[in-house]
């Protein structure tokens, strides 16, 4: 490799000797700073004869050329928080003496509340409760679904049927004292509520002492799990599919994975004068705790549209114009040394491209321009 450089005007003659010493050292100087700051360019030349242009600069900012998949998105605002589940209501009228923790979890054969001082259990069941459990009452599926209750708690010690029995009753005689509940033997209508899981408290709309009468709003429930809900643009619904991954964009610049599990119908809402038809998609976060104690926080979701796997990728502004027409990227040699190489541009994804180029591997670095 040989290097051309310009020594002046051709005809020039040599400079006095004695002027020579004075200038010999700022000229040396001046001309360091000018490598420094000027580009200059290098020819070598192939056994064929072709030139290969090489550029001999000093690189400042670059980036890795990378191997990975590339995926094409569309952006929606959406929410990380619990979920609304229902309500917790009072079964029968009276005083409020207890009630449960806000953002806590009550677990089948845990209390709930209390009016008047006798707790209100929670018990497993989808059947909701609506009547007494007590001698001489007929026989019916709730029936059985307090037995097995009562056997779960370890106090029925017989075969669970729909019959209210000496059996049934021994066992909430036996219940009611592990509780600290007035041992009765028969349970009042209000005193237990069925629900199919462990239940979680996401504020109480009571106070202790209120008044309540019988359906009047204790406590309001929500999921078990966090979950994420976008609400996609009505055009863009086919991006959303159950079982789809996403990616979460969490408050402070954190992201995590998702799963869409629901994708609603489309429904009309309200943004200020302007209504807009939106797409609701619930989301499963892969690692719920990535999320942290983050709760009822907006956040952005990634729907992937586009994909390319195992591809070789550069940030898009490392793209530079050639002057035969395409595109190239400036592959860094070594310390000062560049070499452009035209590529093939693919999918555009997130501020980066996929591309393709005789000479361009994974792991090489290319130049990318300040502004």
């Amino acid at each position: 490799m040989t290097s051309e450089h310009s020594s002046g005007k051709s005809g020039d003659g040599p400079a006095p000797r004695g002027h020579g010493r004075t200038w010999l050292p700022v000229i040396a100087s001046l001309a360091a700073i000018a490598v420094g700051a000027v580009a200059t360019l290098t020819v070598s030349r192939s056994g064929g004869g072709a030139a290969e242009e090489i550029e001999r600069k000093h690189v400042a900012n670059t980036a890795v050329v990378e191997r990975r998949t590339l995926r094409e998105t569309i952006t929606s605002p959406g929410s990380l928080s619990y979920g609304a589940s229902g309500r917790l209501v009072a079964g029968r009228a009276g005083t409020i003496t207890r009630l449960p923790r806000e953002g806590g979890k009550v677990k089948p054969g845990g209390v709930l509340h209390s009016i008047d001082n006798q707790p209100v259990v929670l018990l497993r069941g989808r059947l909701p409760a609506w009547r007494s459990f007590e001698s001489g009452m007929s026989n019916g599926p709730d029936v059985r679904q307090l037995e097995r209750n009562l056997k779960t708690l370890g106090h029925f010690a017989g075969r669970p049927d729909a019959h209210f029995d000496w059996y049934t009753k021994v066992a909430i005689l036996r219940w009611q004292d592990a509780i600290g509940m007035k041992e009765t033997g028969s349970i009042k209508h209000g005193q237990i509520l069925f629900a199919p899981r462990e239940v979680r408290v996401a504020e109480t709309v009571v106070h202790l002492g209120d008044q309540v009468a019988a359906g009047t709003a204790v406590a309001k429930l929500s999921g078990l799990t966090k979950i994420v809900t976008a609400e996609l643009k009505a055009a863009n619904r086919a991006v959303a599919k159950v079982r789809g991954k996403v990616t979460v964009n969490l408050p402070g610049g954190k992201a995590t994975t998702g799963t869409v599990s629901k994708v609603g119908a489309p429904r009309q809402r309200e943004d200020g004068s302007d209504k807009k038809i939106i797409v609701p998609v619930d989301i499963t976060l892969d690692r719920p705790a990535a999320a942290g104690s983050l709760q009822e926080v907006s956040v952005s979701i990634d729907f992937p549209t586009a994909s390319r796997k195992d591809v070789l990728t550069v940030p898009v502004a490392a793209l530079i114009a050639l002057p035969d027409g395409g595109y190239g990227v400036e592959v860094v040699r070594d310390a000062v040394t560049t070499q452009a190489v035209a590529v093939k541009t693919g999918l555009f994804a997130g501020g980066s491209v996929e591309v393709t180029g005789n000479g361009l591997d994974a792991g090489q670095k290319v130049v990318v321009p300040t502004l």
